[in-house]
């Protein structure tokens, strides 16, 4: 076969692995692979503002197509800049992979310009990551690193590219297959394992299954459903796992935890089976360990060994993955008596509905109730804080209607990119993104991508004026000492709050939203949520900006209090 260069070896290699999309920002050390994107048609290339923001776009456009994501940078700050977003794919188990240029092997460890050990940096925050140090293992590395990626429990690979090596002549053939000594993901369920699971299930008198983002991440809503209905065990998902089951589905509970329904919570308390799938039990889902379903045993499939018995001690591990063994699960289960557990359930939702104090003036459910009313198909992307756990709580999530946020980093900055990621991805399907003003403001930049792009998605900001989640903690906990939360604050009012008017909000985001070329309109009444949707609905290729004026003194309840258990929650104030 006739030679070729590294840089074209990675272009074949795009096309071989089936990549329609990369995200990517040039720079010096890999101008010569944007070269050979350019010389081609078959990959469309997106360039984003900064490589924070493209990372957590090539992440939302992975979690919303089941395909890999795919990222390009250059080396020193292009590639420390991922550094964020890795981590956030690394927790939330999203595909990436993500090439970073580096400099010519000769000067590696020689603090050239522009030079960083990406891959030590990012050790922790991906599933691999290598520095190719010699051209004839480029093909494998590359092969390998898809592979990693989309395998067993997913996640963000890191690929670094040293110049020389990529400039280099070598063979031009692309591996067909992979075999990688020590990396054997398991995906089948152990049928004694799980059939002895399924025994239990049906001795149970109050069983209860507790589905994390693995159901969703394996696409699995569907068989999960069925067994659901064909047991008839009631469901609590973490906000990860919501949408695994329709929430307007009988069966469904609601989200867990520390912004978790009443009844979610206090069926957990008293259950004497969890069962549960695909979730890493982290301490926003367990409070207390010690407390964490005292009365119950506990099975847990997960398709990382090293998640089971990590947190939470197990009776029944069952390494797998959930749709596989929720699949084969349909071949066994049988239904459960249920009755009187579901009753006493039902009394827990009738005691503490959840619900937000009906109010004259705009509520961010009020926001969302609207959502639910006119889009019956959507991409719902959040960012992180208040608005996020609202949504959690209030939007309704089935198999047409999705939910993606940061949930393990909890990364601010994410909603507005994994918008356009997700659009990208999806350019049939109407995506919205929701955020609060804080949040909004770490990647506003994109607004040019969504832009240029011409998309017409729907940023939802709820504008506090705050940093809403650190506030409500310091009303409750912190005897209303806001400290560094109100996002008016600065030089004309500091030391003097309450003293002086305040300062406006900077910036106008509906200003702001023209000067992109997107769209902008403020909402501050209940009577204005549709017309302000109906409007940015009829949109083909512009981007919206719906900024809603809300109350700061509106907390998300339930809460659990800080180190408390699952039974310890603020139900208002």
């Amino acid at each position: 076969m006739k030679k070729m260069s590294g840089n074209k070896l990675l272009v074949k290699a795009l096309r071989e692995e089936g990549v329609d999309t990369i995200f990517g920002y040039p720079g010096a050390c890999t101008i010569d692979i944007s070269d050979e994107l350019y010389r081609q048609d078959q990959i469309k290339v997106i360039l984003p503002r900064q490589e924070i923001a493209l990372v957590h776009e090539a992440d939302a456009y992975a979690r919303s197509t089941g395909k890999v994501g795919v990222c390009l940078v250059t080396s020193g700050p292009g590639a420390t800049n991922l550094v964020t977003g890795l981590a956030t794919a690394y927790y939330d188990s999203v595909p990436l992979v993500c090439f970073t240029g580096q400099v010519a092997r000769h000067l590696i460890g020689n603090d050239a310009f522009q030079e960083v050990d990406i891959v030590g940096i990012t050790r922790s925050i991906t599933k691999y990551g290598v520095t190719v140090r010699r051209r004839e293992d480029l093909g494998r590395i590359l092969k390998e690193a898809f592979y990693i990626a989309r395998t067993g429990r997913p996640g963000p690979v890191l690929i670094d590219l040293p110049k020389d090596v990529m400039a280099e002549l070598g063979d031009g053939e692309y591996p067909r297959e992979v075999n990688i000594r020590g990396y054997k993901p398991n995906t089948h369920a152990h049928i004694g394992q799980l059939k002895r699971a399924i025994k239990m299930l049906g001795k149970a008198k109050r069983p209860l299954f507790l589905v994390g983002g693995g159901v969703n991440i394996s696409h699995a809503w569907k068989e999960f459903t069925e067994v659901a209905e064909k047991t008839k065990v009631p469901v609590v998902t973490t906000v990860m796992g919501r949408g695994a089951i329709p929430t307007d589905h009988p069966l469904y509970i609601g989200n867990l935890g520390m912004h978790g329904a009443y009844a979610c919570n206090m069926a957990v308390n008293e259950c004497d089976l969890l069962f549960s799938i695909g979730t890493r039990f982290n301490d926003r889902i367990t409070g207390k360990l010690h407390s964490f379903a005292p009365q119950a045993q506990i099975v847990h499939i997960d398709i990382d060994t090293a998640a089971i018995s990590k947190n939470v001690q197990v009776d029944v591990p069952i390494v797998a993955d959930a749709k596989e063994a929720v699949i084969k699960m349909l071949e066994y289960v049988t239904p459960c008596e249920t009755e009187r557990w579901r009753e006493q359930i039902n009394d827990w939702k009738r005691e503490h509905p959840l619900a937000m104090k009906p109010r004259p003036i705009m509520t961010p459910k009020d926001i969302l109730d609207e959502i639910n009313q006119m889009f019956e198909q959507a991409i719902v992307v959040t960012d992180v804080g208040q608005h996020q756990m609202f949504t959690a709580q209030f939007l309704e999530v089935n198999e047409k209607k999705r939910l993606y946020m940061s949930g393990g980093l909890g990364t601010m900055g994410y909603g507005l990119p994994g918008a356009i990621g997700a659009k990208i991805g999806n350019p049939d399907t109407p995506v919205i993104s929701i955020s609060g003003d804080g949040g909004m403001q770490m990647n506003i930049q994109e607004l040019a991508t969504a832009v240029l792009e011409e998309l017409p998605i729907i940023s939802c900001i709820f504008n506090n004026s705050n940093l809403g989640m650190v506030r409500q903690w310091q009303k409750l906990f912190y005897g209303k000492r806001y400290s560094m939360t109100c996002l008016r604050s600065g030089a004309a009012c500091r030391g003097r709050c309450g003293q002086v008017e305040c300062p406006e909000y900077t910036p106008d985001f509906v200003k702001l939203a023209e000067s992109y070329g997107a769209k902008g309109i403020r909402i501050t009444k209940k009577e204005e949520i549709r017309p302000a949707f109906q409007e940015a609905m009829e949109s083909r290729k512009t981007p919206y900006i719906l900024e809603f004026i809300i109350d700061p003194e509106d907390l998300v309840y339930p809460m659990i209090e800080p180190g408390g258990t699952l039974k310890d929650m603020i139900m208002d104030c």
